[in-house]
């Protein structure tokens, strides 16, 4: 089965729900939360309430007893929505409960797939049902004051003997499904998994939602304090951020300080603009579904286009059978 649906409701396109089960798919992030301070970035349970107001938006965090999500455990909602905009792409049906294998997401988030990463992934599915949120955020262009769980509910469907959870059933809160279903989200580097360190992972969110397609961006060291949702005095996050510049641990951008207390994001290589670069036949991408059965073959495309810009944009003479013969090693 690939990228399918359980049982249909009121028509084809309301399934009962989504088997998350599309390979190769690009890691995607909601841009609500890359633009502001949702998850915590502690490694310890993080009991405190946050307020944040930036602009006419406004919004609470309350955790549970058990803290509040951590950003961490957002590659669970990184890995639902990558699946959801994989099946959307293929014009398939989706629907706001998914069915996923814990195996495939602990892998896909490159996570270890012992018992202690079994376990931590039932906490990290506790911490996002319990976390509360009340935001004015507008999603799909709808403008409300709510409030909602990071998800809205989660079932083990299927375990092991010795009570590893296999199949997981998870409902993803309306907000954030409104939020996949309009699109309103942006493409990670794969690489972004790898970044241990929390606040790497935030700022990598920050530069990828405010740089974009530009070759630099700036902000001062205080708003991005406020916008990582970091809870150190200014002086001690200057010093992490100085540690990260030393250490340039992210993908896609370098760091480098500025004049006046002042961040500048750089990207390593400026990514091909709108139109540019080689163009595909729509029948080599039928050609291409059918060599990739299950397989997100915009994700493939988009990643066919990175290499070519990452290698210097050399001329081809069939970008067709390029494709087609990078399709082959890739997959």
């Amino acid at each position: 089965m690939t990228g399918g649906a359980g049982r249909a409701l009121a028509g084809p396109s309301t399934p009962d729900f989504f088997l998350c089960d599309f390979a190769g798919v690009l890691p995607k992030d909601d841009m609500a939360s890359m633009e502001h301070p949702i998850f915590s970035l502690a490694t310890r349970p993080d009991l405190r309430v946050l307020h944040y107001a930036r602009g006419p938006v406004q919004i609470t965090v309350t955790p549970s007893v058990r803290g509040r999500a951590t950003l961490f455990d957002k590659d669970i909602l990184i890995y639902c929505i990558s699946q959801l905009m994989g099946a959307l792409n293929a014009g398939q049906p989706v629907s706001r409960t998914l069915s996923l294998r814990a195996h495939d997401l602990l892998v896909a988030t490159g996570r270890e797939t012992s018992g202690d990463g079994y376990r931590r992934l039932v906490d990290a599915f506790e911490r996002l049902a319990g976390t509360r949120i009340t935001t004015n955020i507008a999603t799909a262009e709808t403008t409300t004051t709510t409030g909602f769980g990071l998800i809205e509910s989660w079932r083990i469907v299927r375990a092991t003997r010795g009570g590893r959870m296999v199949q997981v059933l998870v409902t993803l809160s309306e907000w954030l499904y409104r939020a996949v279903l309009s699109s309103a989200v942006l493409t990670l580097n794969r690489d972004y998994f790898s970044l241990r360190k929390p606040l790497e992972r935030r700022v990598y969110e920050i530069a990828r939602k405010h740089c974009g397609r530009q070759p630099e961006w700036r902000v001062g060291l205080a708003t991005l304090a406020e916008k990582s949702g970091s809870a150190s005095p200014l002086r001690v996050f200057r010093r992490m951020i100085r540690d990260m510049i030393a250490a340039d641990p992210l993908p896609d951008y370098t760091l480098s300080e500025g004049a006046g207390d002042i961040l500048v994001v750089r990207r390593r290589v400026v990514p091909a603009a709108p139109g540019e670069g080689p163009h595909l036949r729509s029948a080599t991408l039928e050609e291409a579904r059918r060599r990739a059965p299950g397989w997100d073959v915009h994700a493939l495309v988009a990643e066919w286009r990175d290499v070519w810009v990452r290698t210097g944009r050399a001329p081809l003479r069939s970008p067709d059978a390029a494709f087609l013969g990078w399709l082959a090693r890739r997959v």
